[in-house]
């Protein structure tokens, strides 16, 4: 033993020694200095600490994803049901003579209102986008997905 070190031998993968051979090249250091670098960062004791702390906040985002994901789910069927609620109050009751034109009448309306649903979806910008930009104090972090 010599100088505090040890002579090792390992084999390594060719692709790996050309990573370590190109960052020495990039730091202007030895092959063995970027090895022991290496090792040295994944061996110390605050190597599980940062893993931890990097899925930690991994974990915070995607929380964060799906509380948005909830929260438009929620406006969805709110607005859903509200609407309902002012057209079931709001509509009287067809006689039966007038029945089948409504009936037809209401088919055309639905599927121009689905053509229109598609177009929005395909250009967007969403409702929810919307409404989270009108909202005080709402700060919206990314853009809504589509």
């Amino acid at each position: 033993m010599r100088g505090g070190t040890v002579k090792q031998t390992y084999r390594l993968d060719a692709a790996l020694v050309e990573l370590v051979a190109e960052r020495a090249r990039q730091r202007r250091l030895t092959r063995t200095e970027v090895v022991e670098a290496a090792l040295a960062s994944l061996l110390t004791p605050d190597h599980e600490e940062r893993i931890e702390a990097m899925v930690t906040r991994r974990l915070d985002r995607i929380a964060r994803q799906l509380d948005r994901i909830e929260w438009q789910g929620e406006l969805g069927a709110e607005t859903l049901a509200l609407f309902v609620r002012h057209w079931l109050t709001s509509s009287p009751s067809l006689p039966e003579a007038a029945l089948s034109a409504a009936q037809a009448n209401g088919k055309r309306r639905w599927e121009s209102f689905v053509d229109a649903l598609a177009r929005r979806m395909e250009a967007g910008p969403r409702f929810g986008s919307e409404l989270s930009r009108d909202l005080p104090g709402e700060a919206q972090t990314s853009p809504a997905p589509k």
